[in-house]
């Protein structure tokens, strides 16, 4: 007997739009979790029918998907598209690439930790000060003769 309405944190679980229930959960906790056009914020246990849009907000981008087939038992991926329809608009994938460019530029030089390719060459920096015999160590007699 198939089940006319589900959990809402159990169906996106099952859906792998979230790693864990609890996460999910979490998430409706949050009001980060819609259904409907109409934005109502879904608790936890909030059931779901076919037919229903949800929203899933992931800053920062809200992807939206229809429900067309009920479970609360987790998928394989391969049989995801089964049970919802992902529906969300090109906009928010838009957004969502525009964000991951403007990530890189945007780092001002300084902050933060270093990269692994400035580390490297830091490295290198800091190995080749040694291996060249440089002494940084200066003796006060060296200066006596400049007085």
């Amino acid at each position: 007997m198939a089940k006319s309405e589900v959990r809402i944190d159990k169906w996106l679980w099952a859906m792998r739009v979230f790693k864990t229930r609890t996460i999910a959960s979490e998430a409706c906790k949050k009001g980060r979790v819609t259904v409907g056009d109409s934005g109502i914020i879904a608790k936890p246990s909030r059931m779901i029918s076919v037919g229903d849009v949800v929203n899933v907000r992931k800053p920062p981008v809200t992807f939206s998907f229809l429900v067309r087939a009920l479970t609360e038992n987790r998928l394989g991926a391969k049989l995801v598209p089964e049970y919802m329809e992902n529906i969300t608009p090109k906009e928010q994938y838009d957004l969502l690439e525009v964000v991951k460019i403007s990530g890189f530029v945007d780092r001002r030089k300084g902050l933060g930790r270093p990269t692994k390719r400035e580390g490297r060459e830091l490295a290198k920096f800091t190995e080749g000060a040694d291996a060249d015999g440089w002494d940084f160590d200066f003796d006060s007699e060296d200066f006596d003769e400049f007085d």
